[in-house]
């Protein structure tokens, strides 16, 4: 009897093995398929485009797009289009990432303020091309959200701040590179005033809901200089020093 019962428990250990093996499998599978959309996602959308900066496609290969979406939206998450996430905002096209990116020219040895954090994707991409982000999402859940995301994530060199992201952060400025994922109509100062020497801003200039045009600012010998790059739509700056604020409404 105990024979048999010895053969009946390695039985129901090697089904479990295998069962365990599936599930294992499935996860496995999983992410391959996600790493294969991502590629997808970098030669079709972005590549395709004219990104070449090889920093910036290695990082867009390497962000797990996917954990930066809710998980409702998870098989969308290489598409070619913004998605919801959650408090009436979104998670930008992938190219306009990889664009925003690219036209900021960081290296490791940079600094750079990011303002509207959302899910923290973008954040988590200048992670792997610059020293220290500094992050600033006005939505209390969507940033203690993108907070811990991130640090799950270990990208232990993103700092993730709630509050008004127009004052910027004076406390770790200068800054080599200032980056803006919501529309204004003009660069606010206080965001130009902590931008270092030498350095560069990218931000969507226009009205709250209608076109806008993607803009680059250098500043040279404390001068900004202005470049038109494309048209865009982004959600609008909000708080207090809103986009309506500062025109005057």
């Amino acid at each position: 009897m105990r024979q048999g019962i010895i053969l009946l428990e390695l039985g129901i250990l090697l089904m479990v093995g295998l069962f365990s093996g599936c599930v294992g499998g499935n996860k496995g599978k999983d992410a391959w398929d996600f790493a294969k959309l991502r590629e997808k996602m970098v030669e079709q959308q972005i590549e395709r485009r004219g990104i070449k900066d090889k920093s910036v496609l290695k990082a867009m290969r390497t962000v797990e797009r996917h954990r930066f979406v809710p998980e409702a939206q998870q098989s969308s998450a290489y598409n070619d289009y913004p998605l919801p996430i959650g408090e009436g905002q979104t998670i930008s096209q992938p190219y306009i990432v990889a664009l925003m990116t690219q036209l900021l020219a960081l290296d490791k040895k940079d600094t750079v303020l990011e303002v509207g954090t959302g899910s923290g994707y973008q954040a988590a991409v200048l992670a792997e091309l610059a020293k220290e982000v500094y992050t600033i999402e006005i939505i209390e859940p969507l940033g203690k959200s993108a907070q811990i995301r991130l640090k799950d994530l270990n990208y232990d060199n993103v700092e993730v701040r709630i509050g008004d992201g127009y004052a910027g952060w004076p406390e770790h400025a200068p800054f080599d590179g200032i980056i803006v994922t919501c529309a204004c109509p003009s660069a606010p100062k206080p965001l130009v005033e902590q931008l270092a020497e030498g350095g560069r801003m990218v931000i969507p200039i226009g009205g709250s809901l209608s076109y806008q045009m993607m803009t680059l600012f250098e500043k040279r010998d404390g001068l900004l200089h202005k470049k038109e790059i494309s048209g865009c739509v982004f959600v609008p700056l909000l708080g207090p020093h809103g986009w309506q604020t500062e025109r005057g409404d």
